[in-house]
């Protein structure tokens, strides 16, 4: 028989957590599922950092790194490593904006009166800061890391040859079956079927129809669920569809250890799983997010339309910096445009507690469920 995801990952549990915050990776490693932090917001530097951290706090357990790789990367174009660095020194920096989508976000920020932060000048981001999917990925393979999730499209095949050359898992998500065979055909390790209910990117099919299709199709490759998976009852759930484990991102973001903005982690708490939308207006590219006045006038009559990936972040960055610094500090029209991504389960999300809890809280309800299922089958 194949082997089972705990087997393959060293893990005791099947419960993968996704998070852009070392201590929730940390603590759901060392509570014996898997932590994988997202490497997309880190600058090399800052990467290397984060993930010597880790290792301090979870020895030899294992954990991974997600990165982002697109197709493509829009308006810039396909750059290679070597390639950033010239293009950074030559771009002028608003040329790549169209004055439409520049002068909407401008109106946005003055209608909630959100004034600029001095050390944060010009309108958009900071293009220093673009740091190449692969480039991250490079750098996490020289980490003791298990696994390497590849988001956005099929890894490139480089990525998968040198993550098994290394002895490292590679993980891919898939929002239809179509997306799951072809990662399956670039030679992915482990597919995570993401159903629409998920934060961040994702596409339009629910996890109760998709996971069976993506575990059928790609059979023997082993099927993570993801999508509105927050509970016990959930991973039992997504167990029986045929998933040998859950891929979880939404329930740690209002943990105890989770970076998530203070006002948006109130926000989360007092929301319903109505309360999101999937909007390409922090990321260029679809991802489910908090409904906020920011999304509202994004998705709205007046918007010009986000612009493609890396461009619209490039855009928002700065802008996105300036509602986050202004809301902590109580600003009315900065709280009103704050939010982030999460996923439906959202309004299942109600307290702030430890990781660790959580992540038992998750176990000990998902033996309870089982036990109570096959009771009434006895």
């Amino acid at each position: 028989m194949p082997e089972t995801v705990c087997e393959l990952l060293g893990i005791e549990y099947p419960i993968l957590a996704f998070s852009h915050c070392r201590d929730v990776v940390a603590a759901v490693t060392n509570a014996g599922g898997m932590g994988v932090l997202g490497a997309v917001s880190h600058t090399p530097d800052g990467l290397e950092v984060e993930l010597k951290w880790i290792e301090e706090q979870v020895g030899s357990k294992p954990y991974g790194v997600d990165v982002l790789i697109p197709a493509s990367l829009g308006g810039i174009g396909d750059l290679t490593s070597e390639d950033l660095q010239a293009f950074l020194s030559q771009v002028d920096f608003n040329s790549l904006f169209p004055a439409e989508q520049r002068e909407f976000l401008s109106g946005l920020l003055d209608k909630y009166e959100v004034p600029p932060i001095s050390e944060h000048d010009g309108e958009g981001g900071d293009l220093g800061r673009l740091s190449l999917p692969t480039t991250l990925a490079e750098i996490s393979m020289t980490h003791p890391i298990k696994l390497i999730a590849s988001a956005l499209g099929p890894p490139p095949a480089s990525l998968v040859d040198d993550a098994h050359d290394r002895g490292i898992l590679v993980v891919a998500l898939a929002g239809t079956r179509e997306h799951a065979l072809v990662q399956k055909a670039a030679g992915v390790d482990i597919i995570v079927a993401q159903g629409t209910e998920a934060g961040g990117h994702t596409g339009e099919i629910g996890t109760m129809v998709l996971v069976p299709e993506v575990v059928e199709a790609v059979y023997p490759t082993p099927v993570l669920a993801a999508g509105g998976i927050a509970t016990g009852r959930q991973m039992a759930a997504a167990m029986a569809l045929g998933a040998q484990g859950i891929w979880t991102g939404s329930v740690w973001l209002t943990t105890e250890e989770a970076e998530t903005h203070p006002v948006v982690k109130q926000k989360m708490i007092a929301a319903s799983s109505r309360d999101t939308i999937r909007s390409k207006s922090r990321t260029g590219k679809p991802a489910r997010q908090l409904k906020s006045a920011w999304t509202d006038a994004w998705e709205g009559p007046e918007s010009p339309g986000a612009l493609p990936m890396p461009l619209q972040p490039l855009l928002v960055d700065e802008a996105l910096a300036r509602i986050d610094h202004f809301a902590g500090s109580g600003h009315e029209g900065a709280t009103e445009l704050a939010n982030y991504f999460v996923g439906q389960v959202v309004g299942s999300l109600k307290s702030v507690k430890p990781a660790k809890q959580v992540f038992m809280d998750i176990v000990t309800e998902y033996v309870d469920t089982v036990d109570d299922l096959a009771s009434g089958l006895r």
